[in-house]
């Protein structure tokens, strides 16, 4: 849990209708125990999940193969579109990659960039780790 409360980008798949896969990358924070994510309610991985609430997510870092380390997440989407949700997981995301909200000004400006978004609460079903700096240099 401390690998993915420490990570930063989220890479998060979804259903297309026409079966393909969606895959996008965003910022997320915890609430409590779950993880979540914003979106604009409009997007296509909303509609997606909508329409079909099965996802899987991914947090992974490294540069070299044997720095690879990584969760993979698969479960399901709930959406939360009540706008006090919105604002706080805007600002515990606004905090978590540029720092405390120091000011009213910016916490109307994180207020206003809620307005068209909707949380993605990720509801987990199974998840899969690896770390490739355990391999000791053998493959």
């Amino acid at each position: 849990m401390a690998f993915l409360r420490a990570g930063r980008d989220l890479q998060v798949a979804s259903i297309n209708d026409d079966g393909t896969p969606h895959l996008v990358t965003l910022w997320y924070e915890f609430v409590g125990s779950d993880l979540c994510f914003l979106t604009f309610g409009r997007s296509q991985k909303v509609m997606n999940l909508r329409r079909d609430p099965r996802m899987t997510a991914l947090v992974a870092t490294g540069e070299k193969y044997e720095e690879l380390r990584g969760v993979s997440i698969a479960g399901r989407a709930e959406i939360d579109d009540s706008p006090d949700e919105v604002i706080l997981v805007n600002e515990l995301v606004y905090a978590k990659h540029w720092g405390v909200i120091e000011s009213e000004t910016m916490r109307d400006e994180i207020k206003a960039m809620s307005a068209k978004r909707v949380v993605i609460r990720i509801k987990v079903d199974s998840m899969v780790t690896w770390d490739h700096s355990k391999l000791g240099g053998g493959y």
